[in-house]
């Protein structure tokens, strides 16, 4: 009963690993290859592949084996350092959009008429 609940146990660690790697799998798929550059990462081609290998060992291999670990560390990284970075590089919105000068309009700074 108690090995029961261990199986059921890495089971769902097993899915909420391939989560992790279809989610910056997709989120890269969908960012520019320029923001890539931009943000002084490795390519985007790089990152597909890398997040795609991920999902394919989480999928293939038992949790506990090594690949799937390292699978879950370019999936962290990925999601931890490069997502921030692409995002900010390629203008996209933190939290609460747009950021600028509380006299920015909306073609610009606002210089007071002059």
């Amino acid at each position: 009963m108690l090995m029961a609940g261990f199986d059921g146990f890495l089971g769902l660690l097993k899915i909420v690993l391939m989560a992790l790697a279809a989610f910056g799998l997709f989120d890269a798929a969908f960012r520019r290859e320029d923001a890539f550059r931009a943000a002084d990462k490795q390519t985007k081609v790089f990152w597909l592949i890398i997040l795609g290998i991920a999902l394919v060992v989480s999928y293939v291999f038992p949790i506990v084996s090594f690949l799937p670990i390292l699978g879950v560390i370019a999936s962290i990284v990925y999601i931890v350092d490069v997502r921030p970075a692409v995002r900010q590089a390629s203008g996209g919105g933190g939290r609460g959009g747009r950021r600028g000068s509380s006299s920015d309009g909306p073609y610009g700074p606002y210089n007071g008429g002059r």
